[in-house]
């Protein structure tokens, strides 16, 4: 039986430290873009505000976020901190919740499973997630370059 019923999607479980953050959230939705060639992902929402509902699972509390028309088919979340880009005085300005989404929609677009953009009436969520291959969920910094047509370059800690 699946922990979260067809009448919650709206609910996503998250980590508890993701309930008390002040991140982005961002939402991304893939494989409803039709028509001429373009991104695999779209920015469907970014917000610093969330709700959160506790829900006892194993005789615990778990944290729930809740976002109404959150569909697990189309759409994955993302935590992702304040960031910032250097303005023409060289100072450093912090990104918008829009920017934001479209810079991780950059970086995970390679990863993005393909599939029809209609889909056979289910009980059951999709076994795969939306996007998959090799994601790097932990690294000191991420250098998005926004001229080049594959902007990501990583650069991982030392101490792994």
């Amino acid at each position: 039986m699946p922990l979260v019923s067809k009448s919650d999607y709206h609910l996503i479980p998250i980590h508890p430290d993701n309930a008390a953050s002040n991140d982005w959230i961002v939402l991304l939705e893939a494989n409803t873009i039709v028509g001429a060639p373009g991104g695999k992902l779209r920015v469907a929402k970014t917000t610093q505000e969330r709700k959160i509902v506790r829900k006892f699972s194993a005789f615990r509390r778990k944290p729930y976020l809740v976002i109404d028309g959150y569909d697990p088919r189309i759409h994955t979340l993302y935590f992702c901190p304040q960031l910032y880009k250097h303005d023409d005085d060289n100072r450093l300005v912090p990104l918008e919740g829009d920017e934001i989404g479209r810079l991780v929609a950059k970086a995970l677009e390679d990863n993005v499973k393909s599939r029809l953009p209609w889909y056979e009436p289910t009980d059951e969520l999709p076994r795969e997630p939306i996007i998959t291959g090799e994601i790097v969920r932990e690294f000191d910094t991420l250098v998005v370059d926004q001229t080049p047509k594959r902007p990501v370059a990583l650069v991982r800690s030392a101490a792994e």
